[in-house]
């Protein structure tokens, strides 16, 4: 860890352009380009009461509702909204956000996260989030954030995965959809990822699959092999 930051002058904020990957393409989020596809990725009716379930939204099943919705999370800064776009076949199906954008601290978050099912427990999701934090770091932030409602057992085994820190859990710390929300924290700092960054290349690289797609390691076990070493 650098505690001499005499020289550290802010980190540069994310653009609202394209990140393009192998598998995806993180757009900037467009009603116009994205709105059909999106909808139908997030509207799916098989699990779509756990999709949302600790997200500020309710299930998106109206389309009048979603229009509403990607309206102006379209227009929105922070969080800066992306669909999250297959490459093999041009349509998005799902959506993140980089959030909490402290560019004089070199602090940013990942959230407002929807994957949907046809994403879910993919190489591209997985590239999907790796494309978010190797764009912080590029840009010269200095701390990459995951939080989650402390219930969400499923998002906090997926942050423990990807390589986050897991840092504690503040109580009560917020209210919405009429309940409690005791917040838990995760974190990759800048001094970490290059290690990181080189395990999940080793993951996404298409020698890792088999040909029925199986993946020869995984990524918890990469992650675990470059923090020893």
């Amino acid at each position: 860890m650098n505690d001499d930051l005499t020289n550290f002058t802010g980190a540069q904020p994310p653009r609202r352009e394209p990140i393009h990957g192998h598998y995806v393409d993180l757009e900037p989020l467009d009603p116009a380009v994205h709105g059909d596809d999106l909808f139908a990725a997030v509207s799916v009716p098989d699990g779509i009461e756990e999709r949302f379930r600790y997200l500020p939204q309710s299930p998106q099943t109206e389309r009048s509702d979603f229009d509403t919705w990607i309206a102006e999370a379209a227009t929105s800064s922070d969080p800066l909204f992306f669909a999250v776009v297959d490459r093999s076949t041009g349509r998005a199906e799902g959506r993140q956000a980089l959030m909490r954008i402290d560019t004089a601290n070199g602090v940013m978050e990942i959230g407002h996260i929807l994957w949907g099912p046809g994403l879910r427990r993919t190489r591209a999701a997985t590239e999907a989030l790796f494309l978010c934090a190797d764009l912080a770091f590029a840009s010269g932030f200095r701390r990459f954030e995951w939080k989650c409602d402390d219930a969400n057992a499923p998002s906090k085994a997926a942050a423990e995965r990807f390589g986050f820190t897991f840092e504690g859990v503040f109580r009560q710390h917020l209210v919405y959809k009429g309940r409690n929300r005791d917040t838990a924290w995760f974190s990759i700092i800048d001094s970490e990822w290059p290690a990181l960054r080189s395990a999940y290349e080793q993951w996404l690289d298409e020698a890792n699959f088999d040909a029925a797609g199986g993946q020869r390691q995984s990524l918890r076990e990469l992650i675990a092999a470059a923090r020893r070493g």
